[in-house]
């Protein structure tokens, strides 16, 4: 909850599409694509974007972009439009670089030597800076604040080797990655094929699905033969709504090549020698959807032990366990699992509350949370209430939760954070606030169950975090070596607003 009120936000979301078989095909790819972004709207909210292509030689490419949610983006004239398709990708973003207008919604399409490529970009590059210079100093400019922008004229340039009529779409992609290590999941329309790749660090998500016929998707008995199309998406939790299974991740530093005849991995671009991956751990906390997998696990399941190592590292004597609808239920249900207590909904969430029809007069201004809570005091009139949140930003949200909730009959109210506190600010494609501005820099953090009313406030430790992120990877892996089916891979987490320890040199 206190990140949706902070401003803390997710970048974007992309998802990509090709159909199996013959072309044209009978798939509908613009709907696919469509849905696939719907799913992954809690990415990013301000604008949207899809290239579809006939995949021919030379291609068409048809887009369409908008600014919004993606239902306000893509009226039905819009996928009119775009429904000749064998392929395509999109995107839906929340800006980080670039500021939030129609020029810089992706993906981005330029012309090349070699015909026209797509690209759709999830991250921040960290040396941004030097990169637009190199790039500039090519005669190349650039009409947009935006590293997704950057991407793109980085991959047009024709890298050292190439042959002159002859465009290598694998050295260009490697020679991207050896300029900039971090952070970026990427997909690439060139064609008839889209490259799906993902920074050597792996900093960012991507993975892959396969579209089956409805009748086997909830079964084990879709064979290859079953395909429909593939599909690559930010998230899994798109998969489901448009009948497609999971099939794999993408690895850190891997290009994977998608086309009508299957999935092909091309290469695996390393790390510096000795470099663990950093997967960004606030994927697991706060950014991704409860339903989807990341590294073998389910993210909702992730939150719950976050929950459960919450309750061993600060229990409390009180009464009820409960939570600040909805992004922290998972962890307020491990905490109650693990410490005996029952769990109950002490807020119920007005859905229907938007920020554009609220006139910020002073009297609503007063009535605070009021408009956006709703109290269920039989629930907790009289008892001491542990509250669970994902965490505490600025602190100025919490507080008047606290406060509703002891005027509605609590006896105590402690407060328990399922994240340790974010004391620096991310490079690397997450929008969050200021150093000065977050509350766990500040001289009130010393006395912040003080400062924002509560009985007491305790978080969860970095260890405790990621403790209970790779506890279910250490699982999986120890039984896919001892199957055989797999050895030994390095597991790491990037963990740098937490700790100031960031996976690369920052460069400005």
């Amino acid at each position: 909850m206190e990140f949706e009120e902070s401003g803390i936000g997710e970048e974007c979301g992309v998802f990509g599409c090709v159909a199996a078989g013959e072309w044209p095909t009978q798939l509908e790819v613009a709907q696919v694509l469509t849905l696939g972004l719907v799913a992954l709207q809690h990415r990013g909210q301000e604008s949207a974007g899809v290239v579809t292509s006939n995949g021919a030689s030379p291609p068409t490419y048809t887009s369409h972009k908008g600014m919004g949610l993606v239902s306000s983006a893509f009226p039905p004239e819009a996928l009119l439009k775009l429904r000749y398709g064998n392929l395509g990708i999109c995107h839906t973003r929340y800006s980080t670089t670039g500021i939030s207008e129609l020029q810089n919604c992706q993906p981005f399409v330029v012309d090349t030597l070699h015909g026209k490529i797509a690209v759709a970009h999830n991250g921040e590059l960290v040396n941004a800076r030097a990169l637009r210079k190199k790039v500039m100093r090519h005669g190349v400019g650039l009409s947009t604040g935006s590293d997704s922008e950057l991407i793109t004229q980085l991959l047009a340039l024709t890298p050292p080797m190439e042959e002159l009529d002859t465009p290598d779409w694998v050295a260009r992609i490697k020679n991207l990655m050896t300029e900039t290590p971090t952070s970026y999941s990427l997909l690439i329309m060139f064609k008839d094929v889209v490259y799906a790749v993902r920074d050597p660090y792996g900093n960012r998500p991507l993975c892959i699905g396969r579209l089956v016929p409805i009748s086997k998707l909830h079964s084990t008995g879709a064979e290859e033969e079953d395909t429909e199309g593939w599909v690559v998406s930010s998230e899994s939790c798109s998969f489901q709504s448009i009948g497609a299974k999971y099939y794999r991740e993408v690895l850190p530093g891997e290009i994977v090549q998608i086309s009508k005849h299957g999935v092909q991995s091309l290469t695996i671009v390393p790390r510096p020698e000795g470099d663990p991956p950093a997967f960004c751990i606030f994927e697991y906390v706060y950014f991704a959807r409860p339903d989807s997998i990341f590294e073998g696990q389910m993210v909702y399941t992730v939150r719950q032990r976050c929950g459960q190592q919450l309750a061993i590292e600060a229990p409390t004597d009180a009464d009820v366990v409960s939570t600040v609808p909805e992004s922290a239920t998972p962890a307020a249900l491990g905490y109650a699992h693990q410490s005996g207590l029952p769990y109950t909904e002490v807020l119920c969430k007005n859905r229907y509350v938007g920020r554009t029809f609220i006139q910020p007069n002073t009297r609503l201004r007063q009535l605070g949370v009021a408009k956006k809570f709703g109290v269920l005091t039989d629930n907790f009139a009289g008892k001491r209430v542990v509250l669970i949140d994902d965490s505490i930003v600025r602190g100025n949200t919490i507080s008047p939760i606290i406060k509703l909730l002891r005027e509605a009959g609590a006896t105590e109210v402690h407060i328990r954070v399922a994240s340790p506190p974010i004391k620096f600010p991310c490079y690397m494609g997450i929008n969050i606030p200021t150093k000065e501005e977050l509350i766990a820099n500040k001289p009130e953090f010393k006395d912040i169950a003080g400062y924002i009313g509560a009985d007491s406030v305790e978080y969860l430790t970095v260890e405790g975090l990621v403790s209970a992120v790779q506890e279910g990877i250490a699982s999986l892996n120890k039984d896919k070596i001892s199957s055989g089916s797999v050895s030994g891979k390095m597991v790491g987490h990037c963990t740098a607003c937490l700790t100031g320890k960031y996976p690369v040199e920052l460069e400005w």
